[in-house]
């Protein structure tokens, strides 16, 4: 009972146990008082058959019949006596000889006793000498008056008794039960209102909203006081930490932009020193200039992270994002070792950055590449459709673990597969490039292999290559293939 009692809403708790208490304690009371209820009506038949026995037994004369043999009752008349409480009487002598009865009235017997219960009768019996009148010589008689009535009457009304009290105590638990759902409600409406607020607060993520207040300076109205609290110190928390991040992402963009000047220095002396110098301190300033390679890379990934994160983009002008894919693809040949790389761009004009956009389209080649194994092929090609450019590029290999996919665009995710040089950072600077220009990325099943798509508004002033009349394509501008 308690466990499904739990699974319930609490107004319905409230009116149920409500409606139980209620009919426990009219249970009780329609026990008593049925109880003391049918004795009393049992004990109000019983008194009124002995003193209608009486008052009639006081009423008897007889007189003697015109031959002398019989007695004749003289009055009163038992039929219309007995007919208003539907009772039988019985007058008889003490030899069992009736002297008169009413309609029907069933045969008792001379051997009861004073007050007795036979047959479905409540009987009463007197014995009463009764003066009889002679004209000769007066004399009295002892006969025996027997009164009675059903008993069934009494018992009906006593179930009829009953009976109403049942009902009034299914009545009351239903009315109990009622009341509890509508009390419970108006009790349980600050806390859905508070429900409600906070149901808002959690779809907007606004901890700065204001929870309804009770007008009751009760525990519903200090339980919204102190959420009200929880929310104002979250507020707090939350502009404290989104204060301390933008100062975080100011000074990384801020550092990567200072480091591009010492870093460009020092790829400029080692450049010089690799041409000069030979045997181990060639390859050692070889080994140097490809960690600041790739350090500047990685200066240049962050500055475009943190311009991102803080909503500074860079100037945009109209660029043909095809001639990027081949451009990038050009960059990226010398390093697709083992690999087949094929571009089939078409002329798309974006309105964008172009090293972001060279960038975007490097790291999705490159990352084709990197997680890949040899001899695998890598296809990146550039279309206008329906007002947007689409860029994909795809792959045949093992394509994008189950685990990873929902996670892949964030930073610093790495696969198994991906190699020390990896800094986890390419495919979500995809996605910061794509939304600053107003698109997106998604990651598509390649079956096999991957398949990133990324959807960039077509350029205001470009036009969307025009449809040939057989419904072809339009044939590639240019493709290009490198391969080991």
């Amino acid at each position: 009972m308690a466990s499904a009692l739990e699974r319930i809403s609490i107004r319905w708790r409230l009116a149920i146990v409500s409606a139980a208490l209620t009919f426990v304690i009219l249970a009780g009371f329609a026990i008593v008082i049925g109880q003391v209820t049918a004795s009393r009506v049992r004990s109000d038949f019983n008194n009124q058959v002995a003193a209608a026995v009486d008052d009639l037994s006081d009423r008897f004369s007889f007189h003697v019949s015109p031959n002398g043999n019989d007695l004749v009752l003289d009055g009163p008349d038992l039929d219309l006596y007995a007919a208003s409480t539907g009772s039988v009487i019985r007058v008889l002598q003490r030899d069992g000889r009736v002297l008169d009865q009413t309609k029907r009235a069933p045969n008792f017997g001379i051997l009861l006793g004073r007050t007795a219960e036979t047959g479905g009768y409540r009987v009463e019996t007197r014995f009463r000498n009764v003066p009889v009148k002679h004209a000769q010589r007066p004399f009295v008689v002892s006969i025996i008056v027997q009164y009675g009535r059903q008993t069934s009457v009494v018992e009906a009304t006593v179930k009829r008794i009953r009976l109403f009290l049942a009902g009034g105590v299914l009545g009351g638990t239903l009315l109990a039960l009622l009341g509890g759902l509508i009390v419970g409600r108006r009790a349980m409406a600050p806390i859905a209102a508070l429900t409600a607020g906070a149901r808002d607060i959690a779809q907007t993520r606004d901890p700065g909203a204001t929870l309804p207040q009770s007008a009751a300076d009760d525990e519903v109205a200090e339980l919204g006081r102190t959420l009200q609290d929880m929310l104002d110190g979250l507020e707090a928390s939350r502009n404290e930490t989104q204060e301390a991040l933008q100062r975080q992402r100011q000074f990384v963009a801020d550092a990567s932009h200072e480091l591009r000047t010492p870093l460009t220095s020092i790829l400029a002396n080692l450049e010089l020193l690799v041409e000069v110098l030979d045997g181990e301190r060639r390859e050692a300033a070889h080994s140097a200039l490809r960690s600041s390679q790739r350090m500047r890379r990685l200066v240049g990934d962050l500055l475009l992270l943190a311009r991102a994160d803080a909503n500074r983009n860079q100037p945009h002008s109209p660029t043909d994002l095809g001639q990027v894919l081949v451009d990038a693809a050009a960059e990226l040949g010398p390093l697709a070792d083992h690999h087949h790389l094929t571009v089939d761009a078409q002329p798309a004009v974006v309105d964008g950055a172009r090293d972001e956009l060279h960038r975007m389209a490097l790291n999705l080649m490159e990352n084709a590449v990197r997680h890949t194994p040899p001899g695998s092929r890598v296809h990146a090609t550039v279309r206008p459709r329906d007002g947007e450019v689409v860029l994909t590029v795809e792959d045949d290999g093992p394509g994008v673990p189950a685990d990873l996919r929902p996670h892949v665009f964030e930073r610093f995710v790495r696969g198994d597969g991906d190699r020390g040089s990896s800094s986890g950072l390419g495919l979500s600077i995809v996605r910061a490039v794509a939304e600053s220009h107003g698109g997106r990325v998604d990651l598509e099943d390649g079956r096999p292999g991957a398949r990133f798509v990324v959807h960039l508004p077509l350029a205001a002033e470009a036009d969307p290559e025009p449809e040939t009349d057989t419904g072809a394509q339009p044939e590639p501008v240019v493709s290009v293939r490198v391969a080991d």
